[in-house]
């Protein structure tokens, strides 16, 4: 009971970071039916900003506070991040909106394999690691001598995850933004002949998406403490697993599928072999699909004729 207990604390911190990577493809996917795949890499970039500019904070500028750091480090990290997104929509995606539907799926795989090289080239290829920043943490119970133990970087990632899936579902359901982007959703060009400017909803669409990468990549760096150039593939593609298994389309639904990642890989490492816990998460996937087409809060889809 004991290492069940502490590998659902890891499975949730774990699928936190997933789900806030998740939501950005389930943004993008649900207004241009796009599957952004350099969001992994833009997840990538922003913990490489987040590393550079806390290492400037505390170590060149000498702030001694580590909340105070680590808050000026979210700031700028999304909005570092969000730059991108922006300048990536513009300059890959844009110009190839009114082209054949693959064109933007091979334009994305283009920026990613982009980005990889660039912070390989730009970083180096070895991974950077800064020593533990946070490593106090509250015991829970202990049995056995096995202590469960809640450290204070899973309290905040877990913490962080749930203020922003609120805030982002506010600003879906409740702004004038979220109205725009559910019109463009439905029907681009009837939200068109609406008055909705389209290009800058989209545009918006994924400097959102970004900066909730930028989040994901700070409590990612917080939470290992290591980034190399390679870490964008394998988070980006469990997180549009997870966006796929909780519904793409659907925020409350990218982070459910983001947390059922988290607790099988977690789970199945503990008790069974981690050389395959991979495999374990895909082949939920691939279950639950078999019997949710549309994944566990996704809507079906309806055939226009």
């Amino acid at each position: 009971m004991e290492v069940f207990v502490q590998q659902l604390i890891n499975g949730l911190t774990l699928g936190s970071i997933y789900g806030l990577i998740a939501i950005g493809y389930t943004m993008v996917f649900g207004i241009i039916g796009m599957v952004n795949f350099a969001h992994g890499d833009v997840f990538m970039v922003s913990a490489f900003i987040a590393l550079i500019f806390f290492l400037l904070l505390t170590t060149w500028l000498g702030v001694s506070s580590l909340a105070i750091a680590l808050l000026i480090v979210l700031v700028l990290a999304m909005a570092m991040t969000a730059l991108w997104g922006w300048t990536l929509e513009r300059l890959a995606y844009r110009p190839l909106r009114g082209s054949f539907r693959l064109a933007p799926m091979i334009s994305a795989i283009g920026v990613s394999i982009f980005l990889s090289n660039f912070v390989q080239v730009a970083q180096g290829a070895r991974n950077k690691a800064v020593p533990p920043i946070i490593s106090d943490v509250i015991v829970l119970f202990e049995r056995d001598g096995y202590a469960v133990a809640l450290s204070y970087k899973q309290i905040i990632i877990m913490a962080v995850t749930t203020v922003l899936l609120t805030a982002f579902w506010f600003v879906v359901r409740k702004t004038s933004l979220g109205r725009a982007q559910r019109a463009c959703e439905q029907d681009r060009k009837m939200a068109a002949l609406l008055g909705i400017d389209v290009d800058r909803t989209i545009s918006l669409t994924f400097v959102l998406g970004a900066a909730l990468a930028a989040v994901a990549g700070t409590m990612y760096f917080l939470y290992y403490g290591v980034v190399g150039f390679s870490d964008g593939f394998v988070p980006g593609v469990k997180a549009f697993t997870a966006a796929v298994l909780g519904g793409i389309g659907s925020l409350p639904g990218a982070v459910l599928g983001g947390l059922i990642i988290g607790l099988v890989e977690t789970l199945w490492s503990a008790y069974f072999s981690i050389e395959y816990k991979d495999v374990a998460a895909f082949s939920i996937l691939a279950i639950v699909l078999v019997f949710m087409p549309s994944g566990i809060l996704g809507r079906p889809e309806v055939e226009k004729v």
